[in-house]
C-alpha cells in the first residue's frame, strides 16, 4: 500500500512539476492523473509493468482507501469558514449571488456540452 501510495502522489508530483514548470492553464493534480490513468492503461497492455505496486490492483485498491476517507479533508476547510465566519455573514451576499452564478453557469456548459456530443453521435450514426 506504501508503494501504490508514493506511486500516486509520485505522479501528482510529476503533473505539478511539469505544469509550474511550463506555466500551464491547469492544476498540476489534473495532469498526474492523466500520467496515472496513461500508467494503468499500459500497465493492461504489456505484462512487463505489472510489478511493484502495479501489480494485483494495488494501486486501485489504495485509492479505493483513500476515497473512503476523502470526507476527512474537508475539515481544515470548515474549520476555515467557522473561523472567519465574521468575513462569511460580512459578505454573504455576493458569495451567495457568486455562487449561485456559478451554479447557472455550469448548468448551461453542461448543456451545451450534452447537446454538442449528441449531435456528433448523431452524425456518426446516420453516415454510414
Amino acid at each position: 500500500m506504501i508503494a501504490s501510495l508514493s506511486l500516486i502522489l509520485f505522479c501528482q508530483l510529476g503533473g505539478e512539476v511539469i505544469v509550474r514548470g511550463l506555466n500551464l492553464p491547469m492544476p498540476g493534480p489534473v495532469l498526474g492523473l492523466v500520467f496515472l490513468l496513461i500508467l494503468l492503461l499500459t500497465r493492461d497492455r504489456f505484462s512487463a509493468l505489472r510489478r511493484g505496486p502495479l501489480r494485483n490492483d494495488a494501486v486501485e485498491s489504495t485509492a479505493r482507501g483513500l476515497l473512503s476517507h476523502l470526507s476527512l479533508l474537508f475539515i481544515p476547510a470548515g474549520v476555515g469558514v467557522v473561523k472567519n465566519l465574521d468575513l462569511v455573514i460580512g459578505h454573504g451576499i455576493a458569495i451567495l449571488l457568486t455562487l449561485a452564478a456559478s451554479v447557472v453557469v455550469t448548468l448551461f456548459a453542461t448543456v451545451a456540452t450534452f447537446l454538442a456530443i449528441n449531435r456528433l453521435l448523431t452524425k456518426r450514426q446516420v453516415e454510414p
